[in-house]
């Protein structure tokens, strides 16, 4: 007699559909956390590549108003122009070590009359007013800027602008305020300037080159997976053994699985436990 044919019902095929389907998606979540590691790393490797290269000039990095690449962020470029005070404008929520603020836009008007828009930093909610205490003036004059390519932000539905205060930074916006041809393919992180200024903004910090938990949770996601045909093969056999516990052989095999449970020797842990409960009993007797 076939004593595993109950294995072969359409309850435990079904219960076995059941574990493929399981692992084919945790297969799926796993190659997906891989996916996720590989762009994380190309991000980190564009990072490491742009952040502390060479500053180009702005017309060889955006030969055009409106270009930009992907590729070019944290890029650095350098450009000569005089910054346009009466056009600064602020970014409002911006937090910065988890401190809400703003970030300030200071339009530079270069030679040719075209306007390229530097952020030149991060500056904290005011005391006791919702704009900062303070906003450092940008320098007078011809100054010679080294910035970080960023693209343009989108609009957010809802979220409205004025005159000098924007929620996010989209750069056609800010070519209106300017009323001058302004770059709208990218903006830049202000790095240095010469001559600089007395006081500016705080600097927005070096991005964190993290890969994240993506292979650990590749690597959980494999586990989950093969754990259902282990949980499955735990069931059927424990099924099996309800099924012939009266069959001898059976038997023989629970005597000797017990033998080995009272053989085995004993932890720190077991005895703790059985000090613990004779204690217990002890106190419960006195009582």
């Amino acid at each position: 007699m076939n004593r595993w044919k109950f294995a072969f019902s359409r309850r435990w095929l079904g219960y076995l559909a059941l574990a493929v389907v399981f692992a084919t998606v945790c297969i799926g979540l796993s190659q997906w956390q891989v996916a996720r590691l590989t762009e994380t790393r190309t991000a980190n490797e564009l990072v490491d590549r742009n952040y502390h290269s060479d500053p180009v000039l702005l017309n060889a990095a955006l030969p055009t108003l409106s270009s930009y690449s992907p590729q070019q962020r944290w890029k650095q470029v350098t450009m000569s122009g005089t910054y346009l005070a009466d056009a600064q404008v602020l970014v409002r929520n911006r937090p910065l070590n988890g401190q809400p603020g703003f970030e300030v836009l200071d339009p530079l008007q270069l030679a040719d009359g075209s306007v390229f828009v530097v952020n030149r930093g991060y500056l904290p909610i005011g005391n006791k007013q919702d704009r900062p205490d303070s906003i450092p003036s940008p320098r007078t004059g011809t100054v010679t800027v080294i910035v970080r390519l960023q693209a343009g932000e989108p609009t957010l539905s809802g979220r409205s602008d004025t005159q000098r205060e924007l929620a996010t930074i989209h750069l056609p916006d800010v070519a209106r305020l300017v009323g001058a041809p302004t770059y709208t393919g990218a903006y830049g992180l202000m790095v240095s300037e010469s001559p600089a200024a007395e006081t500016r903004p705080a600097a927005t910090p070096q991005p964190q080159l993290d890969e994240g938990l993506h292979i650990s949770y590749a690597i959980q996601w494999i586990i989950f997976g093969i754990m259902a045909f282990f949980g499955l093969w735990y069931a059927v056999r424990q099924e099996y053994r309800m099924r012939n516990a009266d069959d001898p052989d059976e038997q023989q095999r629970v005597e000797v699985r017990e033998r080995k449970r009272l053989t085995k020797p004993r932890s720190d842990n077991d005895v703790e436990d059985e000090i613990l409960e004779t204690s217990y009993a002890s106190a419960t007797r006195s009582a």
